[in-house]
């Protein structure tokens, strides 16, 4: 089964959106619709996610970056949390069908450790994945949890990404596997100086997974724009997807088909 892309929007600009972790691209939903006008949008569901959920892809960024480069036009690439290091490794690897890139609470160190002080506890994203092997609803559930702290309103965040959570079914378990490794793993610090292609880091100020520090540096090596969006947390899409819009359209002005 090959990955599943949806085509939205009517707008002239082609854009590539990517989801996060045990997400789908239903998720992005309000975002879409913010750019409908404006973009001629490819959501995809990432392998094991979604109606991807029988894709036997392996969710690993560069073999992602390239399934995707292979079935969309160049075009703006946008990847939310762990959908922004596969954005980045095409980006990297990929520059002739991604001409421009947006990273929306996402990282290239995901991590925290001695050299890295703006990311994720490491032992918390293990415990993710062994947790995942004895309750995989709950550790579903936790993790949303994590995803909706810092937005201005965490119930009605939270219910949001529950609703639409499991909306195309499980995501497979393999596949969450994978991620959590990726997550723990993946370093791409050193080569943000090397991108070539205009590039916006977007983060929320309440983001207790992704600090924006970590953003703000990265714009900073990338030679980026950098936004910051007062009342959002790690998914700034589900009550300020005009905001993330509009801090998109400068990347936007500079797409040419």
């Amino acid at each position: 089964m090959s990955l599943y892309i949806e085509k939205l929007g009517r707008g002239p600009v082609s854009l590539v959106l990517l989801h996060g972790w045990a997400m789908h691209g239903g998720v992005l939903a309000p975002l879409a619709e913010a750019l409908a006008d404006r973009c001629t949008m490819h959501v995809v569901d990432l392998p094991g996610h979604g109606w991807s959920r029988d894709c036997g892809l392996p969710l690993e960024p560069s073999a992602c970056a390239a399934a995707i480069a292979a079935a969309t036009p160049p075009a703006l690439w946008l990847g939310w949390s762990l959908g922004g290091l596969i954005a980045l490794a095409a980006a990297l690897e990929q520059p002739r069908q991604v001409r421009g890139l947006a990273m929306l609470c996402a990282t290239p160190k995901f991590t925290r450790d001695e050299s890295w002080p703006w990311g994720s506890d490491a032992t918390l994203v293990h415990q993710l994945a062994l947790d995942l092997e004895t309750d995989y609803d709950a550790t579903i559930d936790r993790f949303l949890a994590l995803e909706s702290m810092g937005s201005a309103d965490p119930r009605a965040a939270l219910r949001h990404l529950r609703d639409i959570s499991f909306a195309r079914g499980k995501p497979n378990l393999r596949v969450l596997q994978e991620g959590i490794r990726i997550l723990e793993t993946s370093d791409l610090r050193t080569r943000l100086p090397s991108l070539r292609q205009s590039n916006a880091w977007i983060a929320g100020r309440r983001d207790r997974l992704v600090p924006p520090q970590a953003m703000a540096w990265s714009a900073q090596q990338s030679h980026g724009s950098y936004t910051q969006i007062e009342h959002a947390g790690h998914a700034p899409f589900v009550a300020h997807a005009d905001e993330v819009a509009q801090a998109l359209q400068p990347l936007l002005d500079s797409f040419h088909e």
